[in-house]
């Protein structure tokens, strides 16, 4: 039988708890699928540049990334940005990025979410 590997970080342990009791509590499947997500190792996480969000999202949507947003790309739509980590130069380029725990409390719905990765 295969182990299950014990995540480390801390940090990240109480965010999968939270959206798992978000997930239960709202009954949105959104959360559910983030947190089953952020418990991958880091390595198959999900990686997503901003071109990538320009392409793909819908103006006044926000994208949400299990995993790490890179800053290959601009991002010119009104589409607010929400992951688990930012790259230097991200950070620099969505000047209003979010974490996914506010995402949880200003949008505990998940209604005009759009996950990617």
């Amino acid at each position: 039988m295969k182990n299950k590997r014990e995540i480390q970080n801390l940090q990240l342990k109480n965010l999968i708890v939270k959206l798992r009791e978000l997930s239960r509590e709202k009954n949105v499947k959104l959360w559910r699928a983030v947190a089953i997500n952020l418990e991958k190792p880091r390595r198959i996480r999900r990686k997503v540049n901003i071109a990538k969000i320009e392409k793909h999202c819908k103006a006044g949507e926000t994208a949400l990334i299990p995993g790490k947003v890179l800053s290959l790309g601009e991002l010119k739509k009104d589409v607010k940005v929400s992951a688990y980590q930012f790259s230097e130069k991200a950070k620099e380029k969505l000047k209003g990025s979010m974490s996914i725990e506010e995402l949880m409390k200003n949008n505990p719905e998940g209604k005009k979410v759009r996950l990617m990765g």
